[in-house]
């Protein structure tokens, strides 16, 4: 395993370096202001009808629409959502110049085959391991956010160079880039979205809310028991792994976990688990969630409403409003 850091990169490999942003999200618009911070010469390529335009002008972006944008480029980064990347790919692809590298941020449509750059182009992806607004925060202070880096097509010999430049613009060198495969990434991140970071983690909370509340405890007391103090404890596995979180937790949390966890979390769920990863590896995830987009997302609403609805959520919002201090946080992050 190579670990790249700023000791691998000549400090002045990204300066000059013309790179077309396509989209300014969470991950483009900090990409795009870091790598201009970084010496790269940044266009921002946006829809002029889009509210994007506006905020990309208004933090001193060169905007253009994404045809223009991408014209003379060196790097096009599509940073758009996923369902969205084939039409901004469409939307370029007459754009671009001979040899230059079409960069991801998620191996998803290449993976999967939703986008198929032509052979003369360099495919690289470069995935910082944290939202956007870390991404630049970090880089404003001197640090960076881990990322990782691959090749799925190197056309020009330089495919591995340039996105190391460009995990370097991003600021991923001083937090570490690792190398890895466009299939490796794509399906890693899948997985632990569904599994464990959002999939699993939300089920749990809910399941373990209802489970109090249909025992007939107060809702507000199951909340802060399985939402509220979710975040001590993730903070403590991110900070330092499961020594930190066990360093810091009660003898008799700490005995809880490891006799009743393993009693919740057991084979069936790692069955379970299986069974998620086999639909990534093989591409029934891919194709259900693009035909569930392409039909106008019925059932997703559906679900996501229910979600929404979810009696959590309303104990929630009510007591959250007497956090005073997510108020003040809230409006330093604007």
């Amino acid at each position: 395993m190579k670990i790249f850091d700023e000791t691998d990169v000549d400090p002045r490999i990204t300066r000059g370096l013309k790179v077309a942003v396509i989209g300014y999200g969470s991950q483009g618009r900090a990409h795009a202001r870091n790598l201009a911070d970084s010496g790269c010469e940044v266009t921002v390529g946006l829809r002029p009808e889009g509210k994007s335009w506006a905020r990309a002008t208004a933090d001193g972006m060169r905007v253009a629409t994404p045809a223009e944008a991408a014209e003379g480029a060196d790097i096009v980064a599509l940073l758009t959502p996923d369902m969205a990347q084939p039409a901004a790919y469409e939307a370029v692809k007459g754009s671009l110049k001979p040899g230059c590298a079409i960069l991801f941020a998620h191996g998803f449509n290449v993976h999967y085959g939703r986008i198929k750059p032509e052979s003369g182009h360099d495919v690289i992806l470069v995935a910082p391991k944290g939202p956007g607004d870390l991404v630049r925060r970090q880089y404003q202070e001197g640090r960076g956010v881990p990322c990782l880096m691959a090749v799925a097509q190197d056309a020009t010999g330089k495919a591995r160079e340039r996105a190391l430049a460009y995990a370097h613009g991003v600021g991923g060198t001083r937090g570490g880039v690792l190398e890895t495969t466009f299939a490796e990434e794509t399906e890693t991140d899948l997985f632990g979205e569904q599994a464990v970071l959002c999939g699993g983690v939300t089920e749990l909370v809910l399941q373990g809310f209802e489970t109090l509340t249909d025992a007939g405890y107060q809702p507000e007391v199951a909340y802060f028991e399985c939402m509220h103090e979710l975040k001590l404890i993730v903070d403590l596995l991110h900070e330092g792994g499961l020594a930190k979180m066990h360093e810091f937790i009660s003898e008799t949390a700490k005995y809880g976990d490891l006799t009743r966890g393993p009693r919740v979390v057991d084979d069936h769920t790692r069955e379970k688990m299986r069974e998620v990863l086999t639909d990534i590896q093989d591409g029934t995830f891919a194709r259900q969630w693009t035909e569930e987009y392409e039909s106008g997302m019925k059932e997703y609403e559906a679900m996501m409403n229910k979600d929404l609805e979810h009696p959590v959520e309303k104990v929630g919002r009510d007591l959250r409003a007497r956090m005073s201090w997510l108020k003040a946080r809230k409006q330093a992050a604007a």
